[in-house]
């Protein structure tokens, strides 16, 4: 049999586990930037929190991320995602995964690039008045302005998201929505132009998942209250907040979408998300990864490698295993999701596992760099902490995989069963 019968990458358009042709010149050059440039910047902002303090070194910060944001406008590397009718430069989907994958090597570069604003974006365009559009979309693409969305509640249980209590009701003269109610693990709120809400505006709404709508919020609106902002695992990360509205008071024209439809709106945010989170877990995975190996070839102990220690190995086994693993199980989300289907078992199982891998694949780096790997001297402890929030936001794990147990055991309660080679049910023969 011939080399080229077996070259089924060539024959199956679908199968692209490497990276195609054309998108390896601009995958290469925002890998470069986010190497070069950007972890350069990482290494700036520690050192200016390790002595200028948090509110100094946010300010500093701010001023050099924004000659970054520049040079990669310069470098034609912004908004790669965007649509172009907005602004950016209209790469499609299945190709914008593999960038995001090297892009995900770093926290800050999805800023860098122009990319952290495509879900809020992409809600705007589709849902927006035409007002709201004119007045925030332009801005938000070229990170002029930067966008928050509040819909976690201290108290109310994540997993349940009907049971969000924060109201907006009209006016009596129906013009103005008034809003109440508090939010936190806001993202960006304090600094963010607008910050877009999820609340009870359906009363009597016969099904819990219509009784929700999104309306956006200038922070500057009185009545938006920052009460302080949340550390994950004691160290300042994301910037996140909580938020209390207190009588908060908007144009009824700044509803987003439909009344009722909060929840649908938001999922459509959030399907794209998660794949974008998968290929940003395997940028840090695999930052990670040559880190722990880096380590294992230059590390000594007796006078032998560190990485000549078999159980050493098995670390390189289980986070080469599980980093495959992950990108598989993305590609085939992706895809499932670029025919137009939804996907919901796919990204529920991509995006529990995935973030599960990722910690795992951190673990063992961290163990393999001994104490060095809890201190600052390597951008591990950050990444570390990082990637243990990931098995929350989006929804917790729990709630993931309790959702792909239940589809795929309903398909078998159905007479039918999972066929794994077409990713969905199939008629038993």
């Amino acid at each position: 049999m011939s080399s080229e019968s077996w070259n089924l990458q060539a024959k199956v358009k679908d199968l692209k586990f490497t990276v195609p042709e054309h998108v390896k010149p601009i995958r290469d050059k925002v890998l470069a930037f986010v190497e070069s440039d950007v972890y350069q910047l990482e290494r700036v902002l520690h050192r200016l929190y390790q002595t200028a303090g948090e509110e100094k070194a946010t300010q500093i910060g701010r001023i050099e991320l924004k000659k970054l944001q520049d040079k990669a406008k310069a470098l034609g590397l912004w908004a790669l995602g965007h649509p172009k009718e907005i602004g950016g430069q209209g790469m499609p989907f299945r190709d914008y995964i593999y960038v995001n994958e090297v892009q995900g090597r770093s926290e800050i570069a999805q800023v860098a690039l122009g990319t952290h604003s495509l879900q809020d974006s992409l809600m705007l365009h589709n849902h927006a008045s035409d007002a709201i559009k004119a007045t925030y979309l332009k801005s938000l693409v070229a990170a002029d302005i930067y966008p928050s969305f509040a819909m976690t509640e201290p108290g109310i249980v994540s997993s349940d998201p009907t049971g969000i209590t924060t109201t907006a009701t009209l006016s009596p003269d129906g013009k103005e929505w008034v809003i109440n109610g508090k939010k936190w693990w806001t993202t960006n709120a304090s600094f963010a132009e607008y910050t877009c809400v999820m609340a009870r505006t359906e009363l009597k709404a016969p099904d819990p998942h219509l009784a929700f709508s999104i309306i956006l919020v200038p922070t500057n609106t009185p009545g938006y209250n920052i009460l302080r902002g949340t550390h994950v695992l004691g160290v300042a990360a994301g910037n996140h907040s909580e938020v209390v509205y207190d009588n908060v008071r908007v144009p009824v024209t700044n509803l987003i979408g439909k009344r009722g439809m909060g929840f649908l709106i938001a999922q459509e945010r959030l399907g794209p998300g998660r794949i974008f989170h998968c290929m940003r877990w395997l940028g840090q995975a695999q930052r990670a990864f040559d880190l722990m190996c880096t380590r294992l070839t230059e590390r000594t102990v007796r006078g032998k490698h560190l990485g000549s220690k078999q159980l050493m190995q098995e670390h390189v086994f289980d986070s080469y295993c599980d980093i495959s693993a992950l990108r598989l199980l993305t590609m085939a989300a992706a895809e499932k999701m670029d025919s137009g289907a939804y996907a919901r078992v796919e990204l529920a199982a991509v995006k529990a596992w995935g973030a599960r891998a990722l910690c795992r694949v951190m673990d063992r780096a961290v163990q393999v760099h001994g104490a060095a790997g809890l201190t600052d001297d390597t951008p591990l402890g950050e990444m570390y902490r990082l990637a243990r929030a990931a098995r929350f936001y989006d929804g917790p794990d729990e709630v993931h995989i309790t959702t792909v147990g239940r589809l795929i055991l309903r398909t078998y309660q159905d007479g039918k069963t999972w066929d794994f080679s077409s990713m969905g049910p199939r008629a038993r023969l």
